[in-house]
């Protein structure tokens, strides 16, 4: 059990955000389609009525300064994880299964430059509102070996150290919890908390042994690297997933957000519930069953799915 202390701003159940709607994307090559100050402003509205009072962003552009900014304006009762995305550093095409050719050197050198550029905007970020961001998070699996946009470690010693010389709130990296117990003694002095993930279903469990694995999973971690504080960035469960089969749904989907909530208030550790909104622009776009589009408590049409309406009724 970790001590009251060790909760993030007091809170146990918390939410990854990302206002994306049908027919809006990040920045994929050609240009990002952003949802308007409305519908962001329509989303945390929705999140702050069903208890919400801590959020995740991952990363500190466009989007998250216009999150920053009306939380603000509005005087909204919510804080922030700020995140610093960062993009490929060096090409992972042997390790990545959806990485068939490597990324040109000139692709990776621009990455470097524009990495700088997002930790120096998330530092300004962490400054001009501190009020409201609690900690900062700098990468999103960028270290684990399977993924497409990977930075080495020394390039993430250097992020984190800028951040944290810059910036009062405690800072981390997030990973899967498989990275923090096989290498996470490398970045053990630059952070302040370790920032955990961790999917059961994606590991082909049911929802019987959901919790129990996610258990297992943060207890390794707490036994490879017991010194700091752990919180559960990334932690769900898909509503519809044609990789899972019947392993997915919302009845599993509340059965998993009750149960981890239960264990998070008796342990006291944060837990960033993935996530708060469907996103249709994930995966593959010809599978809309396809896992990625289905892990929010709300639909994208923002109705709320089963475990939202239970939580509302409680």
């Amino acid at each position: 059990m970790q001590s009251k202390t060790d909760l993030m701003t007091g809170e146990v159940m918390a939410v990854a955000y990302s206002g994306f709607r049908e027919g809006q994307h990040p920045d994929r090559g050609d240009g990002a389609v952003n949802p308007s100050v409305a519908e962001i402003s329509e989303d945390l509205d929705i999140l702050v009525a069903h208890g919400f009072k801590l959020i995740r962003l991952y990363d500190s552009g466009e989007n998250s300064q216009t999150v920053l900014t009306l939380i603000k304006e509005r005087g909204l009762p919510l804080k922030v994880l700020l995140g610093m995305w960062l993009e490929a550093e060096f090409s992972n095409h042997e390790g990545c299964a959806w990485l068939h050719e490597p990324i040109p050197e000139s692709e990776l050198a621009e990455n470097t430059l524009g990495n700088l550029a997002e930790v120096e905007r998330g530092i300004e970020l962490a400054n001009r509102y501190p009020e409201i961001i609690v900690a900062i998070n700098v990468g999103n699996e960028a270290l684990v070996d399977w993924n497409d946009h990977m930075v080495t470690v020394d390039s993430m010693v250097r992020y984190l150290r800028l951040t944290r010389q810059a910036v009062e709130q405690p800072v981390s990296t997030a990973d899967n919890y498989e990275w923090w117990i096989r290498d996470g003694a490398s970045l053990i002095d630059e952070v302040d908390f370790l920032g955990v993930h961790t999917y059961p279903v994606w590991e082909g469990r049911s929802i019987d042994d959901g919790l129990s694995y996610t258990i297992e999973n943060i207890e390794r971690v707490h036994a490879a690297l017991p010194d700091k504080p752990i919180v559960i960035l990334e932690a769900g469960w898909a509503s519809t997933a044609i990789e899972f089969g019947d392993r997915a749904g919302e009845v599993q989907q509340q059965r998993y957000y009750k149960e981890l909530g239960d264990w998070a208030t008796a342990t006291n550790t944060t837990v960033f519930f993935f996530e708060a909104f469907d996103e249709p622009w994930k995966g593959d776009p010809a599978q809309e069953l396809g896992a990625e589009k289905h892990w929010g408590l709300f639909f994208v049409d923002r109705t709320p799915k089963q475990v939202m309406q239970t939580e509302q009724e409680r």
